[in-house]
C-alpha cells in the first residue's frame, strides 16, 4: 500500500480532488441529514479528514520529488483556497447547497492537520 500511495500520489491527489468536488456539489436534498451527527460535529470532522488527506496526498508528490519547501507552502495554500472556493460555490452555483464558514475553518484545520504530519509523512515515504 506504502509503494502504490508513494508511486500514484500525484494521481491520487487529483482523484481525490475530483472526489471532494463531487460530494460538495452533491445536492442538499440527496444529503442525509441526522441530527445525533450534528451534535458531534461528525460533518466538520468529515471536511477536515478530507482536506487532511488531499494535502497529504500533495505532500507526498512534493516527497517524491523532491521539492522544495516552497512547494508544501504552495501546495498549502492551494487546499486552502480549493476548500474556500468550494465553499463560494456551494453558495453559489451548487442546488440546494449554502455555504458555511464553519466548513472553511474545518477544510483548513484538516490542511494544517496534514502540516504537522508532514515529518512523519517524510520518515514513512523517504526509505522510497
Amino acid at each position: 500500500m506504502k509503494n502504490f500511495l508513494y508511486k500514484n500520489s500525484p494521481v491520487l491527489a487529483c482523484v481525490w480532488g475530483a472526489i471532494i468536488f463531487a460530494l460538495c456539489a452533491t445536492p442538499g436534498h440527496l444529503i442525509p441529514s441526522a441530527n445525533w451527527l450534528e451534535l458531534l460535529s461528525f460533518d466538520k470532522w468529515v471536511h477536515a479528514t478530507m482536506f487532511f488527506i488531499l494535502c497529504s496526498l500533495l505532500f507526498l508528490v512534493s516527497i517524491k520529488y523532491d521539492q522544495s519547501k516552497i512547494w508544501l507552502i504552495i501546495y498549502f495554500f492551494i487546499c486552502v483556497l480549493y476548500g474556500g472556493l468550494l465553499e463560494v460555490m456551494q453558495a453559489k452555483c451548487f442546488s440546494n447547497r449554502s455555504a458555511d464558514w464553519q466548513d472553511f475553518v474545518a477544510n483548513s484545520f484538516g490542511c494544517l492537520m496534514a502540516v504537522l504530519f508532514f515529518k512523519k509523512l517524510k520518515k514513512i515515504f523517504s526509505m522510497q
